[in-house]
């Protein structure tokens, strides 16, 4: 049984109609775009080529362009991809499993990842693989890539405007550990200066390594150092506990189809000795992919991871880093010490801003909602004051001029000694009256009762004239200071 041990979480996808596959090898890279079409699958574009920049010195704005060029020389328009990333970046590691409670078992198998590779658990993007023997004892292989190297490779296939969905390796998917088929197989994949070994039984994998010299080219024509290739195998497989090496049924060779079937010929005594079957894969079956493959598809990494994405879209053995977006980056960086103390503060600070903003806002809304209440009541009440100031010198219920004029009336004898010809009053206080009196006393007597009058002031005689009859001019001053009619 296959237990995959994910450090993120991923949303689950709509299975895509195509993806396109991408292998690197080295500097060579391979891809074909995968269709499913009718319950079939098919390779719809292909393209293979030898990248001049080195995907984990260059920069990746500069791998990711030389990608782009790649595909669009290539006509490819599929941006969904899963890639197979090279063998040798791989470190591995094993450990056998003592019988612990399942909730201890991710545990223990943390600690021995740490303890078995040889840098920093922490710096790997790490897969684990368990799997049992015949006699029940239970093994895991541990399968780490550097973190730098997948996020460098994540960036440049990002700057190509691709959107990865997988990140594997190109042994996992020509031949996947499947719990279903309890022989053992020893996998042997060719490629262009190296050839990678897998061997699988019990449902997991057993050993992983990557064979540097093992091809040749001579004269053109690439070979397989025979010979030092089998060397190698006997001591992987010497590593191997007995009853794993005696669970290898198959030895199944993936490459170029006459350097497949050159190497079956001369591994035949080795499979004689481990009483295994030799055969060279050079067609794929549809029980290996789950579906139709056309017969003139030749097994590729590239092909295969495309296939196993599109059939269940499985995130098992996935080195793909979770997307982190580079305002997460920004606080990761100063997520520490001073910088952390300062954000916090410049968050509290900020948050305590908003809140006040907020809460003004807020009250703008009850203060709106209320005025919007009585808006139409004060229009009303507005537009009758503006009446009142215009009409209000009309409706003074003092009366100032007629009361004037009662009390100057009031100040003249009644027998008509002394009578009024005009009075003249100005702003309601300057009062000039002039007329004629039958002799002096009359007069003075009509001054004296005006003077006893409330509100008379700086009465003055302006004008005496005559005899008998007296003409007089007098003015006064009206004690109350109001505008009103003219």
């Amino acid at each position: 049984m296959n237990v995959f041990f994910r450090l993120d979480q991923r949303r689950r996808r709509r299975p895509p109609t195509a993806v396109l596959g991408l292998a690197l090898d080295g500097s060579r890279l391979d891809g074909v775009v995968v269709r499913r079409q009718t319950g079939a699958l098919l390779a719809a574009q292909s393209f293979s080529a030898t990248l001049s920049l080195d995907p984990l010195n260059a920069a990746p704005e500069l791998v990711g362009r030389e990608i782009l060029n790649l595909l669009e020389a290539a006509g490819i328009r599929e941006r969904q991809c899963a890639v197979a990333l090279p063998l040798k970046w791989v470190l591995t590691a094993h450990t056998r499993g003592p019988p612990l409670p399942a909730a201890d078992l991710p545990g223990f198998l943390l600690l021995e990842a740490e303890r078995g590779f040889p840098c920093d658990a922490a710096t790997l993007r790490v897969v684990t693989s368990r799997y049992a023997i015949a006699s029940g004892e239970a093994h895991a292989t541990f399968v780490g890539i550097p973190s730098a190297h997948v996020e460098r490779l994540a960036q440049a296939l990002r700057a190509a405007r691709l959107q990865p969905l997988r990140f594997s390796l190109g042994a996992f998917a020509l031949q996947p550990p499947t719990a279903g088929d309890s022989r053992g197989t020893l996998a042997l994949m060719l490629g262009e200066s190296h050839a990678a070994l897998q061997v699988t039984c019990g449902g997991g994998v057993a050993a992983l390594r990557a064979l540097d010299g093992i091809t040749t080219a001579e004269n053109g024509r690439r070979t397989v150092l025979t010979e030092l290739l089998a060397r190698e195998v006997r001591i992987t497989l010497g590593q191997l506990s007995p009853d794993c090496r005696a669970a290898i049924a198959r030895i199944r060779i993936f490459g170029p189809a006459p350097l497949a079937r050159q190497l079956a010929a001369d591994l035949a005594p080795l499979g004689q000795a481990l009483s295994a079957i030799v055969e060279p894969v050079l067609h794929y079956a549809e029980s290996d992919l789950g579906a139709r493959v056309a017969p003139d598809v030749a097994p590729s990494p590239a092909f295969s991871l495309a296939a196993q994405q599109l059939a269940d879209g499985s995130e098992a053995f996935d080195f793909l880093p979770p997307y982190v977006s580079p305002w997460m980056r920004l606080v990761a960086r100063y997520a520490s010490g001073r910088w952390r103390a300062a954000g916090l503060t410049a968050a509290a600070v900020l948050l305590l801003t908003v809140g006040l903003f907020g809460a003004q806002e807020c009250l703008l809304l009850v203060m709106r909602a209320r005025w919007g209440r009585i808006e139409r009541t004060v229009g009303e009440l507005q537009a009758v004051q503006q009446q009142i100031r215009q009409y209000r010198p009309w409706y003074d219920e003092s009366f100032v001029c007629l009361t004037l004029l009662r009390e100057l009336s009031l100040a003249f004898p009644e027998d008509g000694a002394v009578t009024a010809k005009s009075i003249e009053v100005h702003d309601a206080s300057q009062v000039s009256c002039s007329g004629t009196a039958r002799d002096n006393p009359a007069l003075l007597q009509t001054l004296t009762r005006l003077r006893a009058v409330s509100g008379v002031h700086n009465l003055r005689v302006e004008q005496i004239r005559g005899k008998t009859p007296l003409q007089f001019t007098f003015s006064f001053q009206y004690g109350q200071e109001t505008s009103r009619e003219n």
